[in-house]
């Protein structure tokens, strides 16, 4: 359980700064994470890399020299924005390019693609490697639907080093696919984490078992079985990455790297204990083993687990992992230390610009302000029933993304308003914020479809009941987009419905609350029977059993989001036949 923390929202950010306090030598922080805090050379390659909070020391720890130059830090076990990666990016950039590289997660898929579609708009080469190394997640068959895990530090490794020498950026994006091809991890698990403020942690193993195959965000593994000696679980790991070896690679005189890593809670001391054993099943079946490291690589806050990573070397390969690293977490031979940067800071905070609207879409924008700020107000309620939801097979995390989310997007409507501008512009920017504050993939997804609402509102006039369900279904369309379809156990089961009913409902003549009403009835009933569908994407994709019976969080907090903004019409409606 987690014991130290003030207000538990607050967390994410807290730990940054004492973060930085405590490595000011090496880090400095910047819009959406942190950025080295010496300088590179002009034309360098810049690796940024990131993903949510709590796996320190990723992925703040590893940035320095030899490893990354930024590390984009979503809130704890949340992607970051689209905009904080942007912001890390374009703070570290030296005119040589930007490598992204993540683990496999579909909110860092969303929010990292999106920033690299906006820094390649500014002019800046982008390329995206995603860490795959997890064999629990996905069948070999399917290997790029595998999420990421301790194999972080090997493309990370291998990428800074690439850079720090002057490789250009396909060279190192390319070494960078070769150490994610070459990787396999494989972990379990003796108890689940804690969220600071969370009664209880995210699943809990029975005593004297552990889950097997779990992942680093909270979620339990594939399998359980009692827990064996160290011995007994030195050779399931190694037996498992040894039934899938990279092509080409044949034990017997390969060189690899084994990585043995603490997801939290398990002491130094009993890592060391299975990595004896380790390394004689390794050597047993032929391989070299290189430069291993032991100890804390990517946690999962305070989980009781453990996994191992085997990186499956080639000349250039080893060349690159042996070479110098200098970062807060983890240092490796003689790094030269390089100049502090300059005292000039970036601009944090800029308002979003406005296109002041009509009067009548002026007074619109009120209205929508106070729909939002009943949405807020709606998630507040039920924020933790909403975490109680997703922490069935997801990671738990639902209800606090959206408290963030809707709490930034309601804050930046009430200040478009006061700058006077319309609903569609006033929707963008709430959409912006929710997006920024929120990470993770609802993040993404919510500002994508405040973004479709205000683009098909506009500014111009007061919205009738036909252009809101038009921007209701351009909104439907921007989150469809995303990949999602109505079976899928998603927010788009409720969403879809809404859509429908509302256009159905508008096109035969219904006013907007009566058709708004009908619509948000729709939505309700399709979340509730989520309880029934197997989830097809996202993390709960593996974990499919435990969800049924629950339904989907993402429905549910849609249908009361729809729900929270009728509330707000009615009043709307009494006004004009008063």
């Amino acid at each position: 359980m987690t014991r130290l923390y003030n207000d538990p929202a607050d967390f994410a950010d807290e730990m940054v700064d004492g973060f930085v306090a405590a490595n000011r030598a090496r880090v400095r922080k910047v819009h959406g994470g942190v950025a080295r805090a010496t300088t590179s050379p002009d034309g360098t390659v810049a690796l940024v890399v990131g993903g949510g909070s709590g796996h320190y020391p990723a992925f703040g720890g590893l940035v320095g020299h030899g490893l990354a130059a930024g590390a984009a830090m979503g809130n704890l076990f949340a992607s970051p924005s689209a905009q904080q990666v942007t912001a890390v990016a374009a703070a570290v950039d030296h005119g040589g390019g930007v490598l992204l590289s993540y683990g496999n997660y579909a909110g860092d898929v969303l929010n990292f693609d999106a920033a690299a579609r906006t820094l390649e708009a500014r002019g800046i080469p982008v390329r995206t490697v995603r860490v795959t190394d997890d064999v629990a997640s996905a069948p070999a068959d399917r290997a790029h639907e595998r999420r990421g895990i301790a194999g972080d530090l090997c493309v990370f490794k291998v990428a800074g080093a690439a850079a720090e020498r002057g490789d250009d950026l396909d060279a190192v994006a390319t070494l960078a696919e070769r150490a994610n091809d070459r990787t396999r991890s494989f972990g379990v698990a003796f108890s689940g984490c804690s969220l600071p403020g969370a009664d209880e942690p995210l699943f809990t193993v029975p005593e004297g078992r552990m889950a097997i195959g779990m992942g680093i965000h909270g979620e339990r593994g594939i399998a359980e079985a009692d827990v064996p000696s160290a011995a007994g679980l030195a050779e399931l790991l190694v037996d498992r990455l040894l039934t899938e070896l990279p092509t080409g690679v044949v034990p017997d005189g390969a060189r690899v790297v084994p990585i043995l890593n603490g997801l939290g809670s398990v002491k130094y001391e009993e890592l060391f204990v299975v990595f004896g054993s380790v390394v004689r099943l390794l050597e047993a079946a032929g391989a070299v083993v290189v430069e291993p490291e032991v100890g804390e690589l990517v946690t999962s806050f305070d989980m009781a687990g453990v996994s191992l990573t085997l990186l499956w070397l080639d000349d250039e390969l080893e060349h690159l992992w042996a070479a110098p690293a200098d970062s807060p977490a983890y240092r490796k031979g003689g790094a030269v230390p390089a100049e502090p940067v300059s005292e000039q800071e970036l601009v944090a905070g800029t308002l979003a610009p406005v296109t002041v609207g009509s009067e009548a879409s002026r007074r619109s924008a009120a209205v929508v302000a106070r729909a939002i700020d009943a949405v807020r107000a709606t998630v507040d309620d039920h924020v933790d029933e909403l975490g109680r939801i997703d922490a069935v097979a997801g990671d738990g995390d639902h209800g606090i993304g959206m408290q963030r989310g809707s709490t930034a997007a309601a804050a930046a409507a009430r200040g478009a308003v006061e700058r006077g501008a319309g609903a569609g512009g006033l929707l963008a920017i709430a959409g912006d914020a929710w997006s920024d504050k929120a990470g993770g993939t609802s993040g993404a997804i919510w500002g994508a479809a405040l973004e479709a609402l205000g683009r098909v509102v506009g500014d111009e006039s007061r919205p009738s009941a036909a252009t809101v369900a038009d921007a209701v279904h351009a909104a439907a369309e921007a989150v469809l987009a995303f990949g999602a379809v109505v079976g899928d156990k998603t927010m788009v089961d409720a969403l879809v419905p809404f859509d429908d009913v509302l256009s159905a409902r508008v096109r035969a003549g219904d006013d907007l609350v009566t058709a708004w009403s009908a619509a948000s009835a729709a939505a309700s009933a399709a979340a509730s029977a989520t309880a029934d569908l197997l989830p097809r994407k996202g993390r709960a994709r593996t974990h499919g059993e435990d969800a049924v019976g629950t339904p989907d969080a993402g429905a549910i907090s849609f249908a009361l989001i729809t729900a929270a903004v009728l509330a707000t019409l009615t009043p709307q409606k009494e006004e004009q036949h008063a």
